[in-house]
């Protein structure tokens, strides 16, 4: 399998390199230069596997040459085997027809487990082969930042740099980075916006030289390995549905358009998608986009689902690129374009094809709120704001009745006290027992300014166990 990127001018890579590039070296995102398709029959094959062996048939096509089915296998094995349940991504049903997939059973509970637990046995596997060693620098609006640092903790040729946005993200999501201590660990607090984290972490891939020799690597969302491991549970949650041979409609909470874009794959790959959801908040971009053709930068808000607290989704792009038929030159004037303007559109034509599988929401802070007390009061269920977020686009935008609706259960309610409290219900949730002395743990974190430079110089000062790069 070979990965070009969506601006036309990097050389086409193996896996293996595409999951130490992150970004490619002419700015734009890898894709599969040939994405597999599967046949009705060979999906239909699959029902019943347990989700370590759905998840190699899904995704082998995108590691042939790199990894052997082997090393593949157990990999898998290990990473889902750490789940709580034993379903790994367990559908619960709020009425006839409507479902939640719960993707929060991980060890930080939240759906991130699901790519960054196995981002991180991958890179040991590559990097222990190569007899490399790395810096891994991410930004994060919440839950990113902990299901990377948890599972790339135990990476012997690792050292891990998470930004975060200072006082933007909850206390539970702040704690279960902070509170993990190892000497490879570095927490950081950007007085800024999730979005000023994410600049600088795409400037620092553009230009390395502040590591002198040691290179970065992604574990945001423009990781192709992240995509390639989400577009699992689409087909796991299909399968439990009666897929292949009845179509399911997914609705997606989304702010950097990385989990829905997965969706988007699955189809392509041969599962019957009639309709993707861009459920998102009151930081509405990709709603704009999808209802509109207005992909404009605008104001951040800070909203009770801030892990969709984000201006500009870094990855659209990708979808961009299949719209104009692959031309990575076409891609590369209208991110060139947006990066002047902080305004896109696209051709009539081209937006109405987007339009043919993808609706979209925007959904406000009352309205997430109205929609956890709605399905408590309906089932006993209990929502995180993202999750609500999702249900209330897939009620409102759902096109058939009759075609089962699945929303992705992005996060465990736990981790957003807040808005539970706000829905009326009364406090939140105990936290499991893995995390339940979370607020007594020691933190370690540092706040730095939003410059450039000065989070340069401490990742240059506190790589590579603290030794100078």
């Amino acid at each position: 399998m070979r990965y070009i990127s969506t601006r036309g001018q990097a050389p086409a890579l193996n896996f293996e390199d595409v999951l130490l590039a992150g970004l490619a070296s002419d700015g734009g995102l890898y894709v599969p230069e040939n994405l597999p398709r599967f046949t009705v029959e060979e999906i239909a094959s699959w029902a019943g596997l347990p989700y370590h062996e759905l998840a190699f048939r899904v995704m082998r096509p995108f590691v042939t040459g790199s990894i052997s089915d082997a090393d593949f296998k157990r990999i898998l094995e290990e990473t889902y085997g750490v789940f709580a349940h034993n379903a790994v991504a367990p559908l619960r049903q709020l009425n006839g027809n409507e479902w939640v997939l719960e993707l929060f059973h991980g060890p930080t509970l939240a759906f991130k487990d699901f790519a960054l637990q196995l981002l991180g046995r991958l890179l040991d596997h590559v990097l222990s082969k190569r007899g490399e060693r790395v810096v891994i620098m991410g930004a994060t609006s919440g839950d990113t930042g902990s299901a990377a640092i948890e599972g790339c903790k135990a990476c012997e040729h690792v050292d891990i740099f998470i930004m975060h946005p200072h006082n933007r993200v909850s206390e539970v999501q702040r704690r279960q980075m902070t509170t993990i201590l190892g000497d490879n660990i570095h927490n950081i607090a950007i007085e800024g916006n999730f979005d000023d984290c994410q600049e600088m972490v795409k400037a620092s891939f553009a230009d390395q030289g502040f590591l002198k020799g040691t290179r970065l690597v992604a574990v945001n969302s423009i990781n192709w390995a992240r995509i390639m491991a989400q577009i699992v549970y689409y087909f796991h949650a299909a399968l439990q549905l009666g897929g292949p041979a009845r179509s399911v409609a997914f609705s997606v909470p989304t702010g950097n358009f990385g989990d829905i874009f997965a969706g988007y794959l699955a189809r392509n790959m041969g599962l019957p998608i009639s309709q993707l959801i861009v459920a998102t908040n009151r930081n509405d971009i990709l709603h704009r986009f999808m209802s509109g053709n207005r992909y404009d930068k605008d104001t951040l808000h800070p909203t009770l689902s801030p892990s969709m607290d984000i201006m500009v989704s870094s990855n659209f792009e990708r979808l961009l690129f299949d719209l104009h038929g692959r031309n990575g030159a076409e891609v590369a004037r209208l991110m060139d374009g947006f990066k002047a303007s902080g305004k896109l559109a696209v051709e009539d034509d081209r937006w109405t094809e987007a339009r043919r599988l993808f609706d979209s929401l925007a959904v406000d802070d009352a309205q997430t709120c109205a929609t956890i007390a709605e399905v408590h009061a309906e089932c006993g269920e209990l929502l995180d704001p993202h999750t609500a977020i999702g249900v209330r686009a897939a009620r409102e935008c759902r096109r058939s009745l009759a075609t089962p609706m699945v929303v992705l259960g992005t996060a465990h309610p736990v981790k957003f006290p807040e808005a539970v409290e706000k829905a009326g219900i009364g406090a939140a949730p105990a936290l499991p027992p893995h995390l339940a002395d979370l607020f007594e743990r020691a933190e370690r974190c540092t706040v730095l300014a939003n410059d450039l430079k000065t989070v340069q110089g401490f990742v240059a000062q506190h790589g590579n166990r603290g030794k100078p790069l």
